[in-house]
């Protein structure tokens, strides 16, 4: 079983993805990690921990100035274009882990890999956590900026396949993104999907708000590419400004920070609970073989839970699980087609 890795996508490339491919291949006894990029850079990074490890010389490198398209196309010695070219020609290779760029790494997964059969567009599904220590998967979250309603359908169906895998949920809850609870508000592509989504196999609850995506109450939130990356973005900037005020207030007076020692563990737990980097990064759902997508800024244990990750989803059959729900879908639902 093999995982190939970008060794230089990202803004803490190589190292903190090579010594993130290392811890991975020291908890997966069957596992072989293949890095791509410059070979001398990642040995001396490795220093000798070859086991399990394979290198794949990669001379470029794609950056997020880069064009994604034209730099897959162009860019054919790069590490992520190398790696995406032995995902698909290896048969052994299970999946694809990349912090790079999130444009040329879904340019590459269409371009090289391709859709599963009876998917219109694969969709990017990160996990975010709630109130309630549960989490809550938001599809798609950028892949897809304009949707019809056939989208909706199908990012729907991959979202429930994943979290079922992910969580240990038989039947998870899937909801439309919308600016009210009730059946008859949205725009015109929410009103023509929510009566197509009751139809699907799976469990449909309705629309949810953004102020509920992250109560608990719902595990699969759908919804098109721009919305979702706005809730994406919007969670994410939030979180961050309440932390920031919160250590400026607690900074600001001397018993506050009296208080907040008590308060470390507290704080600690907090932070752990809120941790989105545990479960790696968002798969790019809908692709003939499993890729991933880490945030760039992401350490070691991120790559090495988005390795496991991969892992997780190929022994689960994510791939035929999602192709067994559309052929299922085809059956019951007359949509639009893309």
């Amino acid at each position: 079983m093999k995982v190939v890795v970008d060794a230089f996508g990202g803004d803490n490339a190589p190292l903190e993805v090579v010594e993130g491919a290392v811890n991975a291949v020291k908890a997966n006894k069957d596992l072989t990690v293949i890095l791509c990029g410059d070979e001398t850079k990642i040995k001396e990074i490795l220093n000798g921990r070859t086991e399990r490890i394979e290198i794949v010389h990669a001379s470029e490198v794609i950056t997020n100035d880069d064009a994604p398209t034209v730099a897959i196309r162009q860019k054919k010695d790069s590490s992520l274009v190398r790696a995406f070219d032995i995902l698909k020609e290896d048969e052994s290779v299970i999946g694809l882990v990349s912090a790079g760029s999130t444009g040329a790494i879904l340019s590459g997964a269409i371009m090289k890999i391709g859709r599963i059969k009876g998917i219109s567009r694969p969709a990017l599904a990160p996990i975010l956590p709630t109130k309630k220590g549960s989490d809550v998967i938001i599809i798609d979250s950028g892949a897809n900026v304009d949707c019809k309603s056939i989208n909706l359908l199908h990012f729907a169906i991959m979202g429930s396949a994943y979290y079922s895998i992910v969580e240990n949920v038989k039947s998870p809850k899937v909801a439309l993104l919308n600016n009210g609870s009730e059946e008859h508000k949205g725009n015109e592509l929410v009103k023509e999907t929510y009566p197509l989504m009751k139809k699907l196999p799976i469990n449909f609850v309705g629309n949810c708000e953004g102020k509920e995506v992250m109560s608990g109450d719902v595990d699969v939130i759908v919804t098109d590419g721009f919305a979702g990356n706005v809730l994406l973005k919007g969670v994410e900037g939030t979180a961050s400004a309440i932390l920031s005020v919160l250590k400026q207030e607690i900074k600001s007076r001397p018993m506050s920070m009296i208080g907040a020692l008590f308060m470390k563990k507290t704080f600690k737990n907090i932070k752990k609970k809120l941790d989105a980097n545990k479960h790696g990064g968002a798969p790019f759902l809908g692709c003939k073989k499993l890729v991933v997508k880490n945030h760039g800024s992401c350490g070691r244990d991120n790559i090495t839970a988005s390795i496991n990750q991969v892992i997780k989803l190929h022994e689960n059959n994510l791939i035929y699980k999602i192709e067994n729900m559309i052929s299922e879908m085809t059956e019951k639902v007359e949509a639009p087609n893309d």
